[in-house]
């Protein structure tokens, strides 16, 4: 039976929650304090903004090592493969807010996003975030909600650009026919050559392409991409063994044990956040604040 805190957790001290809003796809709430455990590279299909409320975060995002103190805003484009661990003793409590492209659009506005540096000093900006997601955390009434929303887009708005140029997008193009292609088939097997293929590149030109654009190869991507599909089916109250097969993962137990390497959570504990599975043992939470 899966227990409350995920058996790699090695400190007591570390816990993570999710929330989602029951009115609002595509919105998911996040909350942690993390002393020991360090996150392998994982993705989200979605925007990864917050803040930094206590300690600091060292991270490997596009390549790069980021360091990110209380006090700071952490802002992350869709699939873009990242780590995360403590660099301080008593580690980092962040809240994070993961959003749909789609969602963000509509709601600031602008075709898309892009954030040029994942970590911004903007003390003033980062206590807001906190505060508005702490706030939403506990919002009940959908209209509150998405006014808190809209309040949290504005405050980022400065420090993110609208839309790419256009020489980046055709760049980008080809190695976006390959990830495609990816989540079309992330059930099945894929090979080099058909990624390839989908990208007309020759096999080996189409894999430096790729490194080279998210710093990891197509195999750990597509590991990436099948647990956040695999964490999308969770959510929408999917049992974990169908969840894993769906997915394209080995069983249950693989999901299992690459789930909470990548989130902090079981995917039992996960449902249990997110009220998509019975509680099947005492959850363990975050104090409120």
């Amino acid at each position: 039976m899966p227990t409350a805190v995920p058996s790699s957790f090695e400190s007591p001290q570390d816990a993570a929650e999710f929330r989602r809003p029951a009115h609002r796809a595509g919105v998911e709430l996040y909350r942690a304090h993390i002393v020991r455990y360090a996150f392998e590279p994982h993705t989200h299909d979605a925007y990864g903004l917050g803040a930094i409320e206590t300690g600091c975060e060292r991270f490997r995002y596009r390549g790069g090592d980021h360091l990110a103190p209380a006090g700071s805003l952490v802002m992350m484009n869709p699939d873009v493969l990242h780590t995360g661990r403590a660099e301080t003793e008593h580690g980092w409590r962040y809240r994070m807010i993961y959003l749909d492209e789609a969602v963000l659009a509509q709601a600031s506005g602008d075709a898309a996003w892009r954030f040029a540096q994942p970590v911004a000093n903007d003390t003033l900006a980062a206590v807001r975030v906190r505060d508005l997601l702490a706030v939403m955390w506990h919002a009940n009434d959908p209209l509150a909600f998405d006014g808190l929303l809209l309040d949290l887009v504005d405050t980022l708005r400065p420090h993110a650009r609208a839309q790419r140029p256009a020489r980046a997008i055709l760049a980008d193009a080809a190695l976006d026919r390959a990830l495609a292609l990816m989540h079309d088939r992330l059930a099945e097997r894929i090979t080099l050559d058909e990624l390839a293929a989908a990208a007309n590149l020759s096999p080996f030109h189409f894999l430096r392409r790729f490194k080279a654009r998210h710093h990891a190869t197509p195999h750990r991507m597509l590991l990436a991409l099948r647990l956040f599909r695999a964490k999308q089916a969770l959510a929408a109250g999917v049992a974990p063994a169908q969840a894993a097969a769906d997915a394209g993962l080995v069983d249950q137990a693989h999901l299992t044990r690459r789930f909470s390497a990548m989130y902090g959570v079981t995917p039992a504990r996960y449902q249990q956040q997110l009220g998509t599975r019975p509680a099947r043992a005492a959850a363990r939470t975050l104090p409120a604040r």
